[in-house]
């Protein structure tokens, strides 16, 4: 076979396609590989360049073939699927992978390390607990208040309607469906000792992090958003500016201009979500607090703006001040206002 520089391998859960071409840009090879062979036939071939959408398990192919001597170079779906010409199949976005990459003005994920990996599944599994215990209260409130029992909103509201489940002198709920709701109840704290399981294995990880050391020092970075720029932001000299980076993050207005005219929408909303509504979540916090009454650019902007368009605006800065830390990687110095 003709020596192969670069190929595009389509990941999948057993077939997998690769598309290889040469020096030239000539097809060399294109088949289909089980999921156990394609460590072994890559192993056969010389060093070259080896392209994959970041999708699921892709860090982990990147990782298995880095040590086979390949370069590895992950590329985001939305990026390589413009290089898709007809039909949608695994050999052509086998084709449209191999194409992307070689292109010189392409941008590359940086390939995570498992502790990075690692740490980065600890939020997703945080993620998830805190959605079902919004989903078990919900439902808590929401079939209780079909007899009458309304509290108002918030999770330290719920107390009110476990007293009320646990009083056995209590007869607004039907004894039927009283007994169903004390197991939500059940689950629902279990679902909470979980969460706050997990948040302190977060925590216990950041403290060894010298980068999340660094990012908690910024107003409006706590423990979860510090970890999680931390552990998904593995390589911020990716990104050429702060305003590139929270570009990334969707947090700048979308662009429909043309002929000169240019047109602003809301934001963009592209990238990473996750690392945007903590940012945003960020904010909230810090407009709450002391320091929206005594910084003068927070002050103008709450006159001039709605509360959670200031919000994002103030996401948005947070966010450049986060690269910055990150890429000096030194604590964060205020700057001093006059009194």
């Amino acid at each position: 076979m003709e020596k192969v520089s670069t190929i595009g391998l389509d990941l999948a859960k057993r077939v997998f396609q690769v598309h290889g071409v040469n020096e030239a840009g000539e097809v060399v090879v294109r088949r289909s590989l089980r999921r156990g062979a394609v460590l072994s036939w890559l192993a056969k071939l010389p060093p070259c360049v080896v392209g994959l959408e970041a999708c699921g398990s892709a860090h982990h192919w990147a990782r298995e073939l880095g040590q086979l001597g390949h370069t590895v170079r992950l590329i985001p779906p939305s990026y390589a699927k413009a290089y898709v010409r007809r039909n949608k199949n695994d050999a052509a976005d086998a084709a449209a992978i191999c194409e992307a990459v070689s292109r010189p003005s392409m941008r590359f994920v940086a390939v995570k390390t498992a502790e990075q990996q690692a740490a980065a599944g600890l939020h997703k599994v945080r993620e998830m607990l805190v959605k079902q215990r919004t989903m078990l209260m919900n439902q808590l409130r929401g079939l209780m208040a079909e007899f009458g029992v309304v509290v108002p909103e918030g999770p330290r509201h719920i107390r009110e309607l476990l007293a009320i489940l646990e009083d056995q002198s209590d007869q607004q709920v039907p004894e039927l469906l009283k007994r169903a709701l004390l197991l939500t109840v059940e689950r629902l704290q279990g679902v909470q000792g979980q969460a706050e399981a997990i948040d302190k294995q977060i925590v216990e990880w950041g403290r060894s992090n010298q980068t999340y050391r660094h990012l908690i020092t910024i107003d409006g970075y706590g423990p979860i958003l510090s970890s999680a720029m931390a552990a998904i932001v593995t390589a911020p000299e990716a990104f050429a500016s702060g305003r590139d980076f929270s570009a990334s993050l969707g947090l700048v207005p979308r662009q429909n201009s043309t002929g000169g005219k240019v047109v602003l929408g809301s934001i963009s909303k592209r990238g990473n979500g996750y690392l945007r509504r903590l940012l945003v979540n960020g904010a909230m916090s810090v407009l709450n607090s002391k320091r929206a009454k005594q910084d003068p650019w927070l002050m103008k902007l709450m006159k001039t703006k709605k509360r959670k368009v200031a919000a994002v605006a103030l996401a948005n800065k947070m966010a450049r001040i986060g690269w910055a830390v990150m890429m000096r990687q030194e604590d964060f110095r205020p700057r001093q206002t006059a009194a």
